[in-house]
Protein backbone atom coordinates (compact mmCIF):
# COMPACT_ATOMS: atom_id res chain seq x y z
CA UNK A 1 0.00 0.00 0.00
CA UNK A 2 2.59 2.55 1.12
CA UNK A 3 6.22 2.63 2.12
CA UNK A 4 5.34 3.95 5.59
CA UNK A 5 3.60 0.93 7.16
CA UNK A 6 2.43 2.85 10.24
CA UNK A 7 0.80 5.53 8.10
CA UNK A 8 -0.84 2.86 5.93
CA UNK A 9 -2.23 1.15 9.05
CA UNK A 10 -3.56 4.43 10.41
CA UNK A 11 -5.29 5.20 7.11
CA UNK A 12 -6.86 1.74 7.09
CA UNK A 13 -7.99 2.18 10.71
CA UNK A 14 -9.64 5.51 9.85
CA UNK A 15 -11.47 3.86 6.95
CA UNK A 16 -12.85 1.13 9.21
CA UNK A 17 -13.81 3.72 11.83
CA UNK A 18 -15.61 5.77 9.19
CA UNK A 19 -17.45 2.67 7.95
CA UNK A 20 -18.43 1.69 11.51
CA UNK A 21 -19.66 5.23 12.28
CA UNK A 22 -21.82 5.15 9.14
CA UNK A 23 -23.12 1.70 10.10
CA UNK A 24 -24.03 2.98 13.60
CA UNK A 25 -25.88 5.91 12.06
CA UNK A 26 -27.87 3.65 9.73
CA UNK A 27 -28.75 1.16 12.49
CA UNK A 28 -30.12 3.99 14.65
CA UNK A 29 -32.02 5.39 11.68
CA UNK A 30 -33.72 2.03 11.07
CA UNK A 31 -34.07 1.21 14.82
CA UNK A 32 -31.69 -1.75 14.62
CA UNK A 33 -28.68 -2.84 16.67
CA UNK A 34 -25.05 -3.73 16.00
CA UNK A 35 -23.49 -6.73 17.69
CA UNK A 36 -19.69 -6.94 17.60
CA UNK A 37 -17.87 -10.27 17.68
CA UNK A 38 -14.60 -10.46 19.62
CA UNK A 39 -11.76 -9.52 17.26
CA UNK A 40 -9.76 -12.56 18.44
CA UNK A 41 -12.55 -15.03 17.55
CA UNK A 42 -10.80 -17.54 15.22
CA UNK A 43 -13.43 -17.29 12.47
CA UNK A 44 -11.21 -18.39 9.59
CA UNK A 45 -9.65 -21.29 11.53
CA UNK A 46 -12.95 -23.02 12.37
CA UNK A 47 -14.57 -25.36 9.85
CA UNK A 48 -18.08 -23.96 9.35
CA UNK A 49 -19.36 -27.47 8.56
CA UNK A 50 -18.16 -29.52 11.55
CA UNK A 51 -16.62 -26.99 13.97
CA UNK A 52 -13.08 -28.39 13.86
CA UNK A 53 -10.51 -25.75 14.88
CA UNK A 54 -7.25 -25.62 12.92
CA UNK A 55 -4.24 -24.89 15.13
CA UNK A 56 -2.11 -23.09 12.56
CA UNK A 57 -3.31 -21.21 9.51
CA UNK A 58 -1.05 -18.56 7.98
CA UNK A 59 -2.70 -15.74 6.01
CA UNK A 60 -1.13 -17.09 2.81
CA UNK A 61 -3.55 -20.06 2.89
CA UNK A 62 -6.69 -18.90 1.07
CA UNK A 63 -8.40 -22.29 0.65
CA UNK A 64 -8.07 -25.35 2.87
CA UNK A 65 -9.39 -28.87 3.47
CA UNK A 66 -10.86 -29.88 6.83
CA UNK A 67 -8.99 -32.90 8.24
CA UNK A 68 -11.96 -33.88 10.45
CA UNK A 69 -15.01 -33.87 8.12
CA UNK A 70 -13.17 -34.04 4.79
CA UNK A 71 -14.76 -30.96 3.20
CA UNK A 72 -12.43 -29.79 0.44
CA UNK A 73 -11.48 -26.36 -0.88
CA UNK A 74 -13.02 -24.24 1.90
CA UNK A 75 -12.62 -20.57 0.98
CA UNK A 76 -11.11 -18.83 4.01
CA UNK A 77 -13.18 -15.63 3.73
CA UNK A 78 -16.52 -17.31 3.00
CA UNK A 79 -15.89 -19.78 5.84
CA UNK A 80 -15.04 -16.91 8.22
CA UNK A 81 -18.21 -15.01 7.33
CA UNK A 82 -20.36 -18.09 8.02
CA UNK A 83 -18.62 -18.58 11.38
CA UNK A 84 -19.08 -14.90 12.32
CA UNK A 85 -22.79 -15.15 11.52
CA UNK A 86 -23.13 -18.34 13.59
CA UNK A 87 -21.21 -16.81 16.52
CA UNK A 88 -23.32 -13.64 16.42
CA UNK A 89 -26.57 -15.64 16.47
CA UNK A 90 -25.23 -17.79 19.33
CA UNK A 91 -24.24 -14.72 21.40
CA UNK A 92 -27.53 -12.92 20.74
CA UNK A 93 -29.55 -15.99 21.77
CA UNK A 94 -27.49 -16.21 24.96
CA UNK A 95 -28.14 -12.51 25.74
CA UNK A 96 -31.89 -12.84 25.17
CA UNK A 97 -32.16 -15.85 27.48
CA UNK A 98 -30.31 -14.21 30.39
Amino acid sequence: MMKNKKLAKNIADVSWHKFYTYLEYKTKWYARAIHKIDKWFPSSKICSYCGHVMEEMPLSIRKWDCPKCGIKNIDRDVNASINILKQGIKELKKENVA
